[in-house]
């Protein structure tokens, strides 16, 4: 009779292999950053209807030459007002599961349902307020090594034939800060968001080295920040459903954002948060979800008038 062997006796199965990892392990998501570059609008909230409107102040016309006669009277100018209207949506979505599955589960399935909810609603909130930003009239096209070529109307006509450069930083910051007036976003900077592609680009060139500028002691770094040229602080956008890795020929540009203050407002009435719903069938169904109302809007939309532009999209068509 042969012997009993652990390779010879057991079948395959749990009566072989019964031993369960204490560990769960998570499917790897986006990192998800353009949110937090959004300003929560003041003084909105519950019961105050669904939209905002956001009142803005335009600037008045420089006089080729202001002096006056002795007898002449002050010239009057108009002040423009112009608004914008940001109207907030219900958000949610939700995981159900059984309360049979919970009893008989290794593994308390409320977390990971509660981590991949939270996961969720990043992405949601990203996508949304990078959609927000990309309304802009203002795009960029790389259409050399060097050149880009501008666009105003929130449409680009040129394909991009390169990625972005140190050299095309300069000419957006420029154009940003003698074209459009646009204010920093702080500190004499402004931001800007690259996917991974875009900041190889920049990454690669031989000049980056010579452009870049470490933060003073005391500032703080923005997650994912790669470093600062020309002026713009840049953060590498790793979520491709928000900023493409695949635009221009043969794919060669990778899309960013730049932007100064005020460039897009989150109008918030109830602030997103997990919640769990009545079980149901007499406690046998149970659900877990995420639910808030809100929506991202350009504050200076349907513009590229100087002064009022605070967003530059690069992208191709």
């Amino acid at each position: 009779m042969g012997a009993f062997t652990w390779e010879g006796s057991f079948s395959t199965g749990v009566l072989k292999s019964h031993a369960l990892s204490k560990e769960l392990r998570y499917a790897a998501v986006a990192e998800f950053q353009i949110a937090q570059f959004c300003r929560a609008e003041p003084g909105f909230g519950r019961k105050l209807g669904d939209t905002i409107t956001i009142t803005k102040i335009k600037n008045l016309s420089t006089p080729t030459s202001a002096a006056l006669s002795e007898h002449e009277d002050i010239p009057i100018d108009t002040l423009s007002i112009g608004t914008t209207g940001i109207t907030v949506a219900a958000l949610g979505r939700g995981v159900e599961y059984s309360s049979l599955a919970d009893e008989l589960s290794f593994f308390d399935v409320k977390v990971p349902i509660q981590r991949k909810l939270r996961d969720q609603l990043a992405a949601v909130n990203d996508g949304l307020s990078a959609t927000a930003f990309k309304t802009t009239y203002v795009i960029a096209v790389p259409t050399s090594s060097t050149a880009i070529s501008w666009t105003t109307d929130g449409g680009a006509d040129d394909t991009a034939t390169d990625n972005i450069s140190v050299a095309h930083c300069g000419v957006i910051r420029d154009y940003m800060k003698d074209t459009l007036l646009v204010p920093a976003y702080e500190k004499g900077n402004f931001i800007g968001l690259g996917s991974t592609k875009l900041l190889r680009g920049i990454k690669n060139d031989p000049d980056f080295l010579a452009w870049r500028q470490w933060l003073r002691p005391g500032d703080v770094l923005f997650n994912s920040e790669v470093g600062m040229v020309e002026q713009i602080r840049w953060i590498e956008i790793n979520n491709t459903s928000a900023l493409s890795n695949a635009k221009g020929t043969s794919s060669v540009l990778g899309e960013g954002l730049v932007f100064g203050d005020d460039g897009v407002a989150l109008a918030e009435v109830e602030t997103p948060e997990l919640r769990a719903a009545i079980p149901g069938n007499f406690g046998r169904y149970q659900a877990v979800a995420w639910y808030g109302v809100l929506a991202y809007g350009l504050i200076w939309n349907a513009t590229a008038t100087a002064g009022e532009a605070r967003v530059v999209y690069i992208t191709s068509a």
